[in-house]
């Protein structure tokens, strides 16, 4: 799976970040980034399900591999 944090929603509030530091980090100005190229090892999997279940701007769009 892959995870995406859109910028134009993303407020900064960093639980992404904050439950899932292997996934995501923050920018320069504190949003919230995917590390990399958003790819997710299939053991932080539900830890970036629980970063998108508590982002509050619903700014964290998640990939399924087909």
């Amino acid at each position: 799976m892959k995870v995406h944090v859109d910028q134009e929603l993303c407020q900064g509030h960093g639980r992404c970040y904050a439950v899932a530091p292997e996934v995501f980090d923050a920018d320069e100005i504190g949003n919230g980034v995917e590390r990399g190229d958003g790819t997710v090892a299939a053991e932080q999997e539900s830890a970036a399900r629980l970063a998108v279940a508590n982002c509050p701007e619903n700014a964290i769009t998640i990939e399924e591999a087909s």
